[in-house]
């Protein structure tokens, strides 16, 4: 991505100061007054965060000129620093969760593999609606396609948790549709990870827990950035150790609460001035990789007297029931290299980006029923190995691009910026069979025991994938100053896939200067979502009895022969409308207030349908049975949606008791409907278990409809604190059995929580902080255990349900 290099309007650095030093010192920076900043900044211009306040860089934008402009679109500049320093959550998508409101993340319990990989979203759309870059570059997703009680089902995401906020300079949020500049997954917005090359070295230590005693933190992270040839180059490492929490009642056989997780993380990111007398081309790198040993708990399984023996547990060794652990290594890895350097008048940027995410699953504190049943059948005891590998998946990401842009001063008006470009793109998705004791079913027909690994059956070799595809884009992207007040920017990009063809997406925006204090903005776009390799390809078959008959259950992937035989047609992507309009109003230094009103539509979105069996669709589950199939379901796009909202910030900056008192709210007001069902020939009539009512509302309401933050940062000599209020509007999600069947739906109540965090500055480099987050111990509206999705009194709402939390936080620098 190209951008300028400007400073801030002098008019407007005191109010971005403001709100840049609001909530953690990470206010959302409205973009009225956001500027660019070279890419090809020299290195004596590299200095520590501190200083650094006078220049942003700004997605959205490929401008390459040094006059100062403002952006057409919406974007959140995001300053990670002092949350990095002294906040109170300890990763990316918990701290983003808490601060912008458009941002979504939910943490989830009792959902697999989705437990152990947060995904997160913008505007209320599904995690793969949202395009994540990292010094303007595309980031790979997760190989993760969230399933079974997950938020963001049937979705895939971008695992945020991935990269260490200690390294990361700022978070750029452009809140608009940006599938013609940026390609694929751009809907909703676009998420720019910034990361730090500063001189210097700091490091934090932090800890946290519950005030209920558990859900231990452990946080040790440390950056360096060091002159290396004329440049520079900046380190971090990182390690967080989060420990099991559990609310799950003294007669619940279950573990609810967060994950287990053990992250390891080293980034490197830097840049070399490669040219010679005067030349410009400068040589940039970023590297990362993380190890992560995760553990969810899967539902509890009963002890003697419970029917679970023997289908579900062995009396031999688990008497009194179990919980089976969902073990996740996770390995994660991330690489660009690229080269900056002028062509004549022209900008010039080559790069290469490789990303790598791999889940596999070991099963713990589990058994296989059947292995055990056989064993007590042949004479034995009844025990079956406790622990199995059940196999797993991963994805690769390999990203060309080669941009070029120029700044025609005087053209159209007072000056046009001229960008093209071109990616490639190829994609590889592969899923491993876990060791047969995970998926075999040991004693045969009958009433014995449940083949495979409980808590999770693993992958078994006919669900084994190797698949591979390729993409090729090119873009033409133009910007033009009509004059002093008046912007206008264009876009458009054709975009054609190997595995289902081309598209053509095109965006307009646009801004206009009212008065010194006041900016209309507004644009119109197309946008499209390529099906990823995780929706096309991934396969799941367990085997269950129906009838007596071992028959497979199975997630089918597209284009196979149950997919073929139901009559489901390939996957094609989806395609959508934007429209923003927005303001923004700057009365005084001390005052600033941003409004944009936003409308989404998606055609053909991608979606899990439910299982069809010979409850539900007698004819297709006749036909299924001749595949050896009992249940099945499938990715398909048959959902049109329309998403409407209102994204709102205010800062306010004064002076109380001759201290300084930062004031900012940032609210985000959102509804999506589902506004179409369009079933395959082979399923119309079906629509119902296609998507049931409880799917739907997942895609409805799986985040709250409104979110809200109300901070207040207050200095007074050493002493800085922080007091925020974040409320959380109601969510309404479906129930099991379903409004059919006479059961209510599940009615969340809307929630507002506070944090407090107090911080001294010991020294010039040391200072340490204590707080709380949920500070009075609010939790979400209890409901009936038997119709949630977890089997718990409340389902994974992105509110929380741990309850208050505690924390401290030392942070030097040498």
């Amino acid at each position: 991505m190209f951008s300028t290099t400007a400073k801030i309007r002098p008019a407007l650095r005191p109010v971005c100061q403001a709100v840049l030093l609001s909530l953690y010192g990470s206010a959302l920076f409205a973009a009225s007054g956001a500027h660019a900043q070279t890419t090809d900044t020299a290195p004596a211009a590299v200095q520590p965060a501190q200083s650094a306040i006078q220049v942003v860089n700004v997605v959205g934008s490929r401008r390459a000129t040094s006059s100062a402009t403002d952006t057409v679109s919406p974007v959140d500049v995001i300053p990670l620093s002092a949350a990095a320093e002294r906040g109170g959550q300890f990763d990316l998508s918990q701290t983003l969760t808490n601060i912008s409101p458009s941002f979504n993340s939910t943490r989830q319990t009792g959902a697999d593999g989705a437990d152990l990989v947060d995904s997160a979203a913008l505007r209320g759309l599904g995690s793969d609606q949202t395009l994540v870059l990292v010094n303007g570059k595309r980031r790979h997703t997760s190989s993760l396609v969230n399933l079974f009680g997950a938020r963001n089902r049937g979705n895939t995401g971008t695992d945020m948790n991935a990269i260490p906020m200690l390294a990361i300079k700022d978070v750029q949020v452009l809140r608009d549709g940006a599938a013609a500049q940026y390609g694929s997954d751009a809907i909703a917005g676009v998420m720019d990870i910034g990361l730090k090359r500063s001189i210097g070295c700091e490091a934090v230590a932090g800890y946290g827990q519950y005030s209920a005693g558990d859900g231990k933190n452990y946080l040790a992270s440390a950056y360096c950035g060091f002159a290396l040839a004329g440049g520079v180059v900046g380190v971090t490492g990182e390690y967080l150790d989060r420990g099991r929490s559990d609310r799950s009642e003294p007669d619940n056989p279950r573990i609810i609460g967060d994950s287990k997780t053990k992250n390891k993380t080293l980034y490197v990111n830097g840049d070399i001035p490669t040219g010679v007398s005067g030349n410009s081309g400068r040589f940039y790198f970023t590297g990362g990789v993380q190890t992560r040993d995760a553990s969810s708990a899967a539902f509890g399984r009963g002890g003697v007297g419970t029917d679970d023996i023997p289908s579900r547990n062995s009396a031999a060794m688990y008497p009194d029931g179990f919980v089976p652990f969902i073990n996740g290594d996770l390995d994660d890895r991330y690489v660009i290299v690229g080269h900056r350097a002028k062509l004549g008048e022209w900008n010039s940027d080559l790069s290469q980006t490789y990303g790598y995410n791999r889940l596999r699953y070991d099963i713990a504190n589990t058994l296989n029923a059947s292995i055990a049943n056989a064993d007590l059948l042949a004479g034995g005891r009844g025990i079956s190995p406790d622990t199995f590998d059940a196999g797993g998946f991963s994805f690769a990401q390999y990203t060309t691009n080669l941009d070029f842009n120029r700044y025609f001063e005087g053209l159209v008006g007072n000056g046009l910026n001229v960008a093209f470009g071109t990616e490639y793109r190829v994609e590889k998705y592969k899923i491993f069979a876990g060791e047969p004791g995970s998926y075999i079913d040991a004693d045969g027909v009958g009433t014995g025991g449940n083949a495979g690994s409980q808590g999770f059956p693993g992958f078994q070799p006919g669900d084994i994938t190797n698949a591979r595809r390729h993409s090729t884009a090119a873009y033409l992207d133009l910007e033009a100053d009509l004059n002093a007040d008046a912007k206008v920017q264009g876009a458009v990009r054709w975009e054609k896939y190997s595995d289902f063809g081309s598209t053509v997406t095109g965006k307009l925006a646009g801004s206009y200067r009212l008065a010194p204090s006041t900016l209309l903005r507004g644009s119109a776009s197309t946008g499209f979502r390529a099906p990823s390799l995780q929706q096309a390809y991934f396969s799941s078959t367990f085997t269950d009895f129906i009838g007596g008959v071992p028959t497979d259950v199975v997630l089918a992937p597209n284009g196979g022969a149950v997919a073929n035989l139901a009559g489901i047609p390939k996957l094609k992507e989806e395609k959508s409308r934007s429209f923003t309009l927005g303001a923004t109003w700057t009365p005084t230094d001390a005052l600033s207030v941003t409004a944009d009103l936003y409308h989404i539509k998606i055609k053909d979105r991608i979606v899990l349908s439910g299982r069809f069996d010979a409850d539900n669709y007698p004819e297709l589950a006749a036909r299924l049975s001749t595949l050896g199939v009992g249940q099945a379901q499938f990715f398909v796009n048959s959902v049109d949606t329309k998403t409407q909202g209102l994204d709102l910030t205010a800062s306010h900056k004064s002076t109380v008791l001759g201290n300084r008192l930062t004031t900012f709210l940032a609210a985000n007001f959102s509804k999506t409907e589902v506004d179409g069902i369009h079933a395959p020939a082979s399923l119309a009539g079906y629509e119902d278990v296609l998507l049931s009512e409880r799917e739907r509302l997942f895609i409805e309401q799986g985040g709250p409809r409104r979110k809200a933050t109300l901070g207040f940062d207050y200095i007074t000599g050493p002493i800085e604190t922080d007091f925020r209020i974040i409320h959380f509007g109601p969510q309404t999600l479906g129930t099991f059995s379903g409004t059919a069947a006479g059961v209510p739906n599940l009615k969340y109540e809307a929630k507002t929580s506070a944090d407090l965090s107090v911080t001294y500055t010991i020294s010039q480099n040391a200072k340490i902080t204590v707080g709380g987050n949920n500070i009075f111990n609010v939790k979400p509206t209890s409901q009936n255990a038997d119709e949630t999705d977890n089997g718990f009194k409340y389902d994974s709402v992105q509110f929380g349900l741990n309850g208050a939390s505690y924390f401290a936080r030392l942070h030097v620098k040498f």
